[in-house]
């Protein structure tokens, strides 16, 4: 993942279900790189997972708490009647 001028809070969005509380404020440039947990790593890679790379790369912590989101729900839909 690269930004050329990125805030907190777009990487915050980038990473799904992640509330950004850094308090940081501006604009950055950053290149975070990481291996999904979820995929067999290839031989000799040594990327860390994304949690892990948010740590070693850009110093930030991620902690586990409860906080609201907010989310859109579409529990019905139906095509338009003809005039």
């Amino acid at each position: 993942m690269e930004a050329r001028c990125g805030t907190m809070e777009q990487l915050a969005r980038q990473l799904a279900a992640v509330v950004d509380r850094t308090g940081l404020e501006g604009r950055y440039a950053f290149t975070l790189e990481w291996w999904p947990e979820n995929r067999p790593r290839p031989a000799g890679s040594d990327l860390p997972a994304m949690f892990g790379a948010l740590s070693e790369q850009l110093g930030l912590r991620l902690e586990p708490t409860r906080s609201a989101i907010e989310k859109l729900v579409i529990d019905h839909a139906q095509k338009p009647t003809d005039n």
